[in-house]
């Protein structure tokens, strides 16, 4: 699951990462250990390559496709080229929807894992993904009326 019910409690709270100039994760913070069915939080240090990946207002991702490797830890730096905040979030198309589901009946909820990442307006933001299966995974922003106008991407992980 995504989000954890304590976090789905804290639906009245102000929009993490909302008047932030840069999302970025703490690199001072501990690495989880979490797994997920796309993967687990990477080690900056151990970073196999970087990702670019611009957002716009015309709802969309650049580039749309991506495709890596199982096992592959990606750095995705992450463009805000708009005038609105966007996010990029990981995971399964169920998980995203279900997500989107949340976030369409608390849109003030605060969130923050180091699957996603929020960018403001001409910003960027970082954040390190290792992907440990293969599989068709995605990364959406799921601000209300962003993700049902496409803005979606499919990452393609192939076995290693």
């Amino acid at each position: 699951m995504i989000l954890s019910v304590a976090i789905a409690a804290a639906a009245p709270a102000a929009w993490a990462g909302a008047g932030a100039s840069d999302a970025n994760h703490d690199a001072a913070e501990p690495i989880s250990n979490e797994k997920h069915a796309f993967g687990k939080q990477g080690d900056p240090k151990k970073a196999d390559r970087t990702i670019t990946i611009a957002m716009n207002d015309k709802m969309r991702f650049v580039p749309g496709d991506i495709k890596v490797r199982q096992g592959e830890t990606i750095r995705f730096v992450v463009r805000n080229k708009g005038k609105v905040l966007h996010e990029m979030v990981i995971g399964t198309m169920d998980e995203l929807q279900s997500h989107h589901e949340m976030m369409k009946q608390h849109p003030g909820m605060e969130h923050d894992e180091a699957f996603m990442t929020h960018v403001a307006a001409g910003k960027k933001g970082e954040m390190v993904w290792q992907f440990t299966e293969a599989g068709e995974f995605y990364y959406a922003c799921l601000i209300p009326g962003h993700f049902e106008a496409g803005m979606v991407g499919k990452i393609t992980v192939t076995k290693g």
